[in-house]
């Protein structure tokens, strides 16, 4: 599937599938098929068709404080498009594979910015050095970036991040357009 084929429509079923396998990825699909109260070989076609349109990338979601990073940074900048060349996207994409604590990069709008990395990070010199490579490789590019840093070791963490709350909103969902 190309980057602009579209997305298939999909049906309530595909929802419902993809809300379990938000909850528990790890589940067979006779599992699953149980849960849907469907046969096994629906649920192995319709998972197939969904792998097929890339809709499903299968990972886990770890504790990342307990796994030693004690920062979750979200840093927005401006893209200066005079500046921008095929050349430099490459360049970003250097800089991404040397920085996999870097989970997530994307256009975006708000607050004058155009651009959204989060990152995590086991201190703050790990950010630093960070931030500080940041700027001094893409400031002509990216302007002054600005950082949003969360504590994971806070004792004021309302909702982990996982999926999981999602998975809910989509049986919602499909309870509504069964009715």
């Amino acid at each position: 599937m190309s980057k602009t084929e579209p997305l298939k429509k999909l049906k309530p079923i595909d929802y419902e599938l993809v809300s379990e396998l938000i909850k528990n990825s790890r589940l067979s699909d006779r599992q699953v098929a149980k849960k849907m109260n469907v046969s096994q070989p629906t649920v192995t076609r319709r998972r197939g068709e969904l792998e097929k349109q890339k809709l499903l990338d299968y990972t886990s979601i770890p504790d990342m404080k307990k796994l030693g990073f004690e920062i979750l940074a979200f840093t927005f900048g401006k893209w200066r498009l005079e500046m921008v060349s095929d050349q430099k996207i490459e360049a970003a994409k250097a800089f991404l594979s040397r920085h996999p604590n870097v989970i997530f990069v994307s256009t975006g709008g708000g607050m004058g910015f155009d651009r959204v990395a989060v990152s995590f990070h086991r201190n703050y010199s790990d950010y630093s050095l960070y931030m500080k490579e940041l700027k001094e490789d893409w400031k002509p590019f990216l302007g002054q970036p600005e950082t949003f840093i969360v504590s994971l070791q806070s004792d004021n963490i309302l909702r982990n991040l996982t999926f999981k709350y999602l998975a809910e909103l989509f049986k919602k969902e499909i309870a509504q357009q069964k009715t």
